[in-house]
């Protein structure tokens, strides 16, 4: 069925925050570190990171950089899907700014995709988030759609009849780290106990 890789999106340059994302330090690791171990422990391979604000050596994974970084997640979502081996007969896109999304959601997505979803979305209290699963066939129309600060939203609206919900509230956390006070926020929430349960 080819492999499932995965893209995670990490070129921004965290203008409210301060810094950029994927060099922000959490629970012992890098953002952009913590990114690539939640798709290559979830299953895709292989893993590309986008990169584009700050240049970052990772080891294990390939890293392609987006000239055109500045003008939002659109760009750096084609220069991603762009970069992908034909083998790859999917794609699960991740941002490396939602730390507390666990690998089991990204598993989950890839479960739904060989169990025939062609387009999967991780949903969290009903709504849809990150991380999503495209298949190839639509990898083109995705691009096309993508632009500004939106990456595979104007094709999901555009589909709603393809979408696959994935509930993941048990797997994860879609908080997003934007600001220092975000990023304060999900650290004390991944330090909190898990609930029993």
């Amino acid at each position: 069925m080819g492999e499932i890789a995965g893209v995670l999106l990490a070129a921004g340059g965290g203008s409210r925050l301060g810094t950029p994302k994927a060099m922000v330090e959490f629970a012992g690791e890098r953002l952009v570190e913590r990114g690539v171990r939640l798709l290559s422990e979830g299953g895709c391979h292989p893993v590309v990171v986008v990169l584009g604000a700050a240049e970052i050596r990772i080891s294990g994974t390939a890293a392609v950089y987006n000239p055109d970084w500045a003008s939002g997640m659109g760009s750096s979502l084609r220069v991603g899907l762009g970069s992908l081996p034909d083998t790859a007969a999917a794609a699960v896109i991740a941002l490396v700014d939602q730390p507390l999304v666990r690998p089991a959601a990204v598993a989950r997505l890839i479960e739904a995709f060989h169990a025939g979803a062609t387009v999967a979305v991780a949903t969290y209290g009903g709504a849809p988030r990150n991380p999503v699963l495209i298949a190839r066939g639509h990898f083109a129309e995705v691009c096309a759609l993508a632009e500004g600060d939106v990456g595979a939203r104007p094709f999901l609206r555009a589909h709603p009849e393809l979408v696959t919900p994935v509930p993941c509230d048990d797997v994860g956390d879609p908080a997003d780290v934007d600001t220092p006070e975000d990023l304060a926020a999900v650290r004390r929430q991944a330090t909190r106990p898990p609930e029993a349960g």
